[in-house]
Formats: structure tokens, sequence, C-alpha cells
């Protein structure tokens, strides 16, 4: 099975590419879907993140403006909230790989915004990243909910830049030309990974 790591900055179209990806037959773990999975009502991580940052967590789940809050407040709580989340993440991604290599899935693909930034990017047999320029990202992520320019900056701040992430990449996913520019991209993506197979 070939795994290959997916990530890709806020708003460079990281989601969509791996819905694409999945279309082509890849099996895909989303790790933010693990995280909410976590996060939701009887999940793994609220009663430590109860423990760990009073208020914002119950058996209803984690509260995530709270937990935003207190990480503004105190942005030390970033380690302990990974102390917590990171080994549950691990645990649902074996969880996945084991189902995927029992049922010869031939790609499987690991979406992780962080990927370079928790060192996984060293796990997996190439590397995939989707980008776009610049005022592309800024005016995706500006149309959503909630979301300042300030936001993006602090959300940016943590995260590995697009410049180093396309250097370290195996093959990039140029997202701004449209899904079928990215679609084709993603196969030409698979065909390579398939072909450098023995």
């Amino acid at each position: 099975m070939i795994v290959v790591g997916l990530t890709g900055s806020i708003g460079m179209g990281k989601s969509t590419t791996a819905k694409l990806f999945a279309e082509e037959g890849a099996a895909v773990f989303d790790a933010d879907a693990a995280v909410a999975d976590l996060y939701g009502p009887g999940g793994a991580a609220c009663a430590p993140i109860a423990a760990a940052f009073p208020g914002c967590a119950s058996e209803a789940g984690v509260d995530r403006a709270a937990l935003s809050h207190a990480l503004q407040a105190d942005p030390s709580g970033f380690a302990r909230l990974e102390a917590i989340v990171h080994p549950l993440v691990g645990a649902a991604r074996q969880a996945f790989f084991d189902e995927a290599r029992a049922a010869g899935v031939e790609i499987a693909v690991l979406d992780v915004p962080l990927l370079f930034e928790t060192g996984q990017a060293d796990q997996v047999d190439a590397v995939v990243v989707a980008s776009a320029p610049e005022a592309v990202q800024n005016q995706r992520v500006l149309q959503r909910e909630g979301m300042s320019a300030a936001k993006l900056e602090a959300i940016l701040a943590r995260q590995t830049p697009d410049s180093e992430k396309r250097a370290r990449a195996d093959h990039v996913i140029d997202t701004s030309r449209g899904i079928e520019a990215a679609r084709t991209q993603v196969r030409a993506v698979i065909a390579a990974l398939k072909e450098s197979q023995p």
C-alpha cells in the first residue's frame, strides 16, 4: 500500500484535493474529521480537555470557542492540547491503516494540515501539497464566517510557510485553476505513484 501525506495551508484547497483522491479510489484519512469525532459528544478527548482546560469541555463535547479563547489567552496551552489530542489521532490513524490494508487498498492518503509540523512527513511514501497563490488563499479564507486578517495571520504563524511546503513536496497540486485542472493533476500523481512501485 502506498501511503501519501496530503497537506496544505489554510485556504489552499487541501480538503477538495482529498475528495479528488477519494473519487479516484484512494482511501483517505481526514485528521480534522478524526479530531471532530474526538471533540464531539462522548469523544475520547472531552474528559482530558475538561481536566486540562476547565470550562472548555463536558460530556456534550468540546466547546471550541471557549478552547480557542483559552489558547489565545495562554499560547503555552497548545503543547498541553497536542499532548492530549495527537496520541488519540494516532490511534485512529493506525486503525484506518489496518482497515485499508485488510481491504487491499492500493493508495492511502493521510489528509493532515500539520504534516510537516508534527513530523509525519517522514512516515509517508510521498508528500503532496495543495497550493495556490497567496492572493487566492487570502480571498478564500477571508470569505469564511468569523475570519479576519488577524486570525488568518495567527493561523499561518503556526504553520510551515507554503513556499517551504512546496519545496519539500514530492508533488504539488495547484488548486487555483479549478476542479477539473486539479483532478487532472491528482490523476497524474496517482499514475506516477503507481509507476514508482516495484
